[in-house]
């Protein structure tokens, strides 16, 4: 049966070593760092990250525009389908007229079903490319609470890893300020000379 005593290395006994007092302020250190800093870390970068997000949303907004296109072939990849935004695509021909009054065409995704001859949006940038839509909100908020959480963990492992050490370390100490004890000790017990 094996009994233990709570606190016994922050009491005074002759068996309380100095790596034991480490060992014990290392626990309550590890302690408030798990459960206070890594929290606090992790929502200081997911904040940093939400605002980094919206910068970038921002721009895409600014350097992005939808016009409604119509459909007039299907690209040589039409078997090949993506997923963008939630929804099926495929690359077809599209055309648009220019705010100008142009009639441009590009190849771009539309959803798949539309077909020849009707319209879809299309997001293009400054040069008439077809690009993705702008990252929306719930994108931004996704983006943050995965920064924010593998910061966390981050940090979280990193204390672990080094709690472990400080350990390792307080052991090997441990044991070689137990091993000189008994070097002074052991001839007393034993009536042998050292």
């Amino acid at each position: 049966m094996r009994t233990r005593v709570r606190g016994w290395r922050w009491r005074r006994n002759p068996l309380r070593r100095r790596s034991d007092v480490v060992e014990a302020w290392t626990v309550v250190v590890v302690a408030l760092l798990l459960f206070v800093g890594a929290p606090l870390l992790g929502a200081a970068t997911a904040w940093w990250g939400y605002g980094q997000a919206q910068a970038i949303v921002a721009e895409q907004r600014a350097e992005r525009h939808r016009v409604r296109a119509t459909v007039v072939d299907k690209t040589s990849d039409t078997l090949s389908s993506s997923q963008l935004g939630g929804q099926h695509s495929y690359r077809a021909t599209v055309r648009w007229s220019a705010p100008d009054g142009t009639e441009k065409t590009t190849t771009a995704r539309v959803p798949t079903g539309t077909r020849h001859g009707e319209t879809a949006d299309v997001w293009l940038d400054s040069h008439g490319k077809s690009v993705p839509p702008p990252s929306d909100g719930a994108e931004v908020w996704q983006h943050s609470a995965t920064v924010g959480s593998f910061t966390a963990i981050g940090t979280a492992l990193t204390v672990l890893l080094a709690h472990r050490g400080v350990r390792a370390v307080a052991l090997r100490h441990r044991m070689t300020e137990w091993d000189r004890d008994w070097a002074l000790t052991e001839p007393q017990w034993t009536h042998r000379r050292a």
